[in-house]
């Protein structure tokens, strides 16, 4: 099932940090109706060709600060809202990131607002390209 597109298609790419690669990073939307703190942001899981991603190798940066996702549910400072229809950057710690090509993603955003009974899961699947 393909959820609403909320990858940026021109923003993956590999990191880079002293000469080596040591992950990947994309620019993500979130999927809710307005803008809300990062405290409420439960969970970002990633599916990358198969093999799922490690909760603690993924960061999320949102007005230049980057928190691990364990942080986010601290974050309650409004300078840290990530606003609706903005992009936020997710970058995942993985030795040598990822080979050059094509690649699929299975991304679900996860957040809970206070006045909600339940957690609100957004899914979205994409194909992507490392050059």
């Amino acid at each position: 099932m393909a959820g609403r597109p909320i990858y940026n298609p021109d923003s993956f790419q590999n990191i880079r940090e002293d000469g080596k690669v040591v992950g990947f990073c994309f620019e993500m939307k979130a999927q809710y109706y307005r803008s809300f703190t990062l405290s409420i942001l439960r969970d970002i899981r990633l599916n990358v060709d198969g093999e799922d991603v490690n909760r603690d190798d993924i960061r999320i940066t949102v007005n230049g600060e980057t928190f691990t996702l364990e942080e986010t549910r601290t974050v309650i400072d409004p300078e840290y809202r990530w606003e609706f229809g903005e992009y936020a950057a997710v970058s995942v710690r993985k030795e040598g990131g990822l080979a050059q090509g094509t690649h699929s993603l299975r991304g679900m955003q996860i957040i809970a607002p206070s006045y909600m009974p339940f957690q609100i899961e957004a899914p979205c699947d994409t194909e992507f390209e490392i050059r």
